[in-house]
């Protein structure tokens, strides 16, 4: 049975507590968690998709358009996201890994931020988006390496759109329809290929040997612990489709409605940089 808890003093997390205590959690992390360091995700708390339509992988991979638009928002959006820190929640967490409560994160997020917090081991389930990948012979560059070659192509480009762009999810940035037309994408440097953000996109699958290292963590564990996802999306939300044939309890902290409420022996309803460090100071103190 879910426990709503409204607020997260002591009281209102003793059911989490009593979960926690003896045993230890794997986390599955989602974008929730990285909203307070000002990365925004693509559900708010109502747990309905935000008003834009990401990228999916097949248009991209056949169509230059697709692959001028991402970019052209990518190139706006990547300052703000590369210069995102570690919140609480981040921090937290990696103090709960190092407490032996934690045996690791299996993130959907692809903004670094579990690895920075000092977290050490993480699974990051969507991939990273600090490197660019060709999809033609393999070569991978950094994130930082390509920004810098988009912008050289796209000088008078990156003068006039800063002022225009409006954050995104996943260091993506809305932008003016002229900005997109304008907007000239490199190919790989080695053999003239198409270059792609080394993340899974929607309608592209989990690497499967990514998918086989998540599994292995998730044995790992006696509670699955669900911070910050929604579980919207199949690739996160298979974990508690696992957990509930284990009968391994499920924990949730977030704030709205998640694809879990049902199942999970307990829900914290609040926001994670207040949850988290509290939960840390109770459990590995």
């Amino acid at each position: 049975m879910s426990i709503v808890s409204p607020a997260p003093d002591v009281a209102g997390l003793q059911p989490l507590l009593d979960l926690l205590r003896g045993r230890t959690a794997v986390v599955l992390a989602g974008a929730g968690c990285s909203t307070e360091s000002g990365i925004p995700d693509y559900r708010g708390p109502e747990g309905s998709l935000k008003a834009r339509t990401p990228v999916q992988y097949q248009d991209f991979m056949r169509g230059e358009a697709a692959r001028v638009r991402y970019w052209a928002r990518a190139a706006a959006g990547w300052e703000r996201f590369s210069s995102a820190r570690p919140n609480a929640a981040h921090a937290a967490l990696a103090q709960l890994e190092e407490a032996g409560v934690v045996r690791g994160i299996i993130t959907q997020n692809v903004d670094g931020l579990h690895h920075a917090a000092g977290s050490r081991r993480v699974v990051e389930l969507h991939g990273s988006l600090a490197s660019v990948r060709c999809t033609a012979c393999g070569e991978v560059v950094s994130r930082g390496a390509f920004q810098a070659r988009l912008l050289g192509m796209n000088t008078a480009w990156a003068d006039l759109v800063g002022r225009e762009a409006v954050p995104a999810p996943d260091g993506d940035a809305e932008l003016p329809q002229w900005a997109m037309e304008s907007f000239r994408v490199p190919a790989c440097e080695a053999c003239d290929g198409i270059l792609k953000p080394d993340v899974v996109f929607f309608g592209e699958n989990v690497p499967a040997e990514r998918v086989a290292e998540a599994w292995r963590l998730f044995d790992e564990g006696d509670v699955l612990l669900v911070v910050g996802s929604s579980l919207t999306v199949y690739s996160g939300r298979r974990f508690i489709y696992r957990a509930v044939e284990q009968e391994m309890p499920i924990a949730v902290v977030n704030l709205g409605p998640t694809r879990a409420d049902a199942v999970a022996a307990v829900k914290v309803e609040g926001s994670l940089g207040t949850v988290l460090p509290r939960l840390r100071s109770l459990l590995a103190s």
